[in-house]
């Protein structure tokens, strides 16, 4: 089953449930204009909970590098995902393993992520001139499948429950994350809908034969 980062937690149950159900991470996001937005001290606190297989990705937009990292070493990140316009050298220039977020519009094609910084692990997102991310809205997926053969890769925008299974045998992403898809409102987990979700993952991954991947690769805190 490929690695499931749910995002946009606010809550320590819904944490909790994301980690008994198999979820690689558990995201949290520190961009203020955020609906799902988190003090970094209960985001602290929720993570502490969690057991060691499950790490946490913090989600920043154009902030700066010095605050992500500090963030980043005061909740006990594992890695943070840059969701704005963060150049390479920003990126380079953290402390933690990064997630560089693109976000993919109507006219872009797989050399979208040629100016992203090589150390990165992509996230595809589907593009918003207002939201950065949790937008619910569906990616390309040929051309995200055309991307993930080029790079690992993270697929998000518009998972479900009856749409990830397609997803993971068009795309074969190496990761998977997901927040509007498994809530009742922006920040708050549906059980039901978690449950589902990683039920279809499951499901797909078996009939697809796609292996188990370690998420340490992006997500171990250091």
């Amino acid at each position: 089953m490929p690695p499931v980062k749910i995002c946009g937690i606010t809550r320590a149950e819904d944490a909790l449930l994301a980690a008994q159900l198999g979820a690689a991470w558990v995201g949290f996001v520190f961009w203020p204009h955020s609906a799902r937005w988190v003090e970094p001290a209960e985001a602290a606190s929720i993570l502490a909970a969690m057991p060691p297989h499950v790490a946490g990705v913090g989600v920043f937009v154009d902030q700066a590098i010095e605050d992500v990292d500090a963030i980043a070493a005061e909740v006990g990140l594992g890695a943070v995902q840059l969701h704005g316009d963060e150049s390479a050298a920003v990126c380079a220039a953290s402390r933690r393993r990064v997630i560089k977020a693109v976000r993919l519009s109507t006219g872009s094609t797989a050399e979208a992520v040629d100016t992203v910084w090589s150390g990165a692990t992509l996230l595809l997102d589907a593009f918003d001139p207002e939201q950065r991310g949790g937008t619910g809205r569906q990616v390309d997926w040929t051309l995200a499948s055309r991307i993930a053969r080029r790079r690992r890769t993270i697929l998000s925008g518009g998972l479900r429950a009856d749409n990830v299974g397609e997803a993971i045998r068009r795309v074969a992403p190496y990761g998977l994350d997901v927040s509007s898809g498994v809530e009742s409102r922006p920040g708050i987990k549906d059980a039901g809908r978690m449950r589902a979700f990683f039920a279809a993952v499951e499901a797909a991954a078996g009939a697809t034969g796609v292996p188990t991947r370690a998420a340490t690769t992006v997500g171990a805190a250091d």
